[in-house]
């Protein structure tokens, strides 16, 4: 299984940490942030082929990997010319990963690493005896998912409904998005028909909502252990003195 990471964004709201380098790349207890995802993918889940989406200041990503060899990975990137949303910037990678079910995650979203291998043998456990799920979603509890997607749920934890940045106050559901997937390739069929949003932008959930509506099995799951998306400067003084007790 192959893994597309999302390594595009500045992030604007990090103002100078951002100035000179992407977001992904921003070390965390001195080591970059995909980095560790990466790291984590390859012991947790047996991933070692990535294909990354860049955009911003791409050159010190692919400068930084090269093609994957001193780590034993291979690594392919992908330019998103302009930032259209997440829909936008998985269907660029729809030639690359046509051919099997594939992850995919965020490269400023940082989990207990043991939920990467969960999360894919939880996709294999969900396609068997005669099961067809065509797409697995991380989730995490939160108090309202305004920030992130809305995910609704039925009591097997089937996701019934998916709803991007919903207005604060008016979900109905404490799960959110948290940043974890694995697909079947058919959802390139919907990432290529879905529509801007109000935002203006190409929404993920658009797409994974389509292919539901359509009858395709979508499959919760609830993480375990740490999450943190790694969105401003807080975040990131925090998510350092994090690893700075728990790694030395």
């Amino acid at each position: 299984m192959k893994a597309l990471i999302l390594a595009a964004g500045r992030g604007t709201r990090l103002g100078v940490l951002t100035e000179n380098r992407p977001k992904p790349m921003l070390p965390i207890a001195g080591v970059p942030m995909i980095e560790r995802i990466m790291t984590s993918l390859n012991e947790e889940a047996g991933i070692s082929e990535f294909v990354l989406i860049t955009g911003y200041l791409s050159s010190l990503i692919e400068e930084y990997f090269g093609d994957g060899a001193r780590w034993g990975w291979k690594v392919q990137y992908i330019p998103q010319e302009v930032p259209r949303g997440v829909g936008d910037a998985v269907n660029t990678a729809r030639a690359a990963l046509s051919d099997a079910p594939f992850f995919m995650t965020y490269g400023d979203i940082m989990l207990d690493p043991v939920n990467y291998g969960v999360g894919v043998a939880e996709y294999a456990h969900a396609n068997a005896d005669g099961k067809f799920c065509k797409a697995l979603i991380g989730l995490n509890w939160v108090d309202d998912p305004y920030r992130g997607a809305a995910v609704y749920l039925d009591e097997t934890y089937q996701i019934e409904k998916i709803e991007e940045k919903p207005a604060k106050g008016t979900a109905t559901t404490h799960w959110n998005n948290a940043g974890l997937f694995v697909f079947d390739p058919l959802i390139f069929e919907y990432t290529a028909k879905i529509q801007p949003s109000a935002r203006g932008e190409y929404e993920l959930p658009d797409a994974i909502s389509a292919m539901i509506a359509d009858g395709y099995y979508a499959q919760g799951l609830p993480l375990t252990g740490d999450w943190r998306d790694v969105g401003t400067p807080e975040d990131y003084a925090a998510i350092n003195d994090e690893f700075g007790v728990k790694k030395s």
